[in-house]
């Protein structure tokens, strides 16, 4: 956050804001899993029925409802970001009618799976109707994530041929694009493992919930990061001078500061 508004003071404001609410679910996330370790193996270890490992299986527990209910708002805060990000380069809502469908199904599997999870009475999460929701939303979050970086890289790369053949510059794009696939990659292969740990039935499933939590900020990151200028942009002030128009002066404001301009004029003089 401070490199983004030291190097660009009129950085993006929602982006901004949503750079500081992946942190804050972040560390809220990570807040509730020490509470949950030291309930499970300190507090009730002795009083809840089945001791530590009854207590984590029990999907009904505030802290696990709690900590699923963070994670899916920070999936839809990253993927709406990604959207954001796609209809910014294209410029076109249509391009982005598919993103936004599989993000408002994945947005209403990301809701009902906490609530199913808080009115669960029994069993493990992979045999209750929380399971479905949850896989719904792992594959609809993986879909909308390929989908809208693919769209997004793609634009960029087009635009980056048509410009190269006329560019005075040495400067490139690619960059961006190598960055956007880096990010699109970590992501995906984190979901992509938790699906497949989850539909298998796999405790390591938990494992990955807790990681994927911090790797939707870290991807996020990478890409703010990496559009941020490395030079501080320089405020451009206003210079006002005066002119004589049709006999009056008037003020002109430029849009640019400028610079004191040296002028050699020759005289010609042709006497009879």
């Amino acid at each position: 956050m401070w490199a983004s508004m030291y190097y660009r003071p009129d950085a993006n404001r929602p982006i901004a804001f949503a750079a500081i609410l992946l942190l804050m679910l972040s560390t809220a996330h990570l807040v509730i899993d020490i509470i949950r370790l030291e309930d499970g193996f300190v507090k009730y270890r002795d009083v809840f029925p089945g001791g530590p490992v009854a207590y984590f299986q029990d999907i009904s527990q505030p802290t696990f409802v709690t900590k699923n209910l963070i994670y899916a708002v920070q999936t839809m805060l990253g993927d709406g970001v990604v959207i954001y990000r796609c209809y910014a380069v294209w410029q076109s809502v249509w391009v982005i009618i598919l993103p936004c469908m599989l993000w408002c199904c994945s947005s209403v599997a990301a809701l009902l799976a906490p609530y199913y999870a808080s009115q669960a009475t029994g069993g493990s999460i992979f045999t209750t109707e929380t399971s479905k929701w949850i896989t719904a939303l792992f594959a609809l979050t993986l879909a909308t994530n390929l989908i809208s970086t693919g769209l997004l890289v793609y634009r960029i790369w087009t635009i980056e041929c048509k410009i190269s053949s006329s560019r005075v510059t040495n400067g490139t794009m690619m960059p961006i694009v190598y960055v956007l696939i880096d990010a699109a990659i970590l992501y995906s292969a984190a979901l992509l493992t938790i699906l497949v740990c989850f539909v298998c039935a796999n405790n390591a499933q938990y494992i990955m919930l807790d990681m994927i939590m911090p790797i939707i900020s870290i991807s996020f990151y990478m890409v703010l990061f990496r559009l941020t200028p490395r030079e501080p942009t320089p405020r451009l002030l206003p210079v006002t001078y005066s002119a004589t128009i049709n006999g009056r002066e008037s003020g002109i404001l430029p849009q640019y500061p400028l610079k004191p301009l040296e002028v050699h004029i020759s005289q010609w003089t042709h006497n009879e």
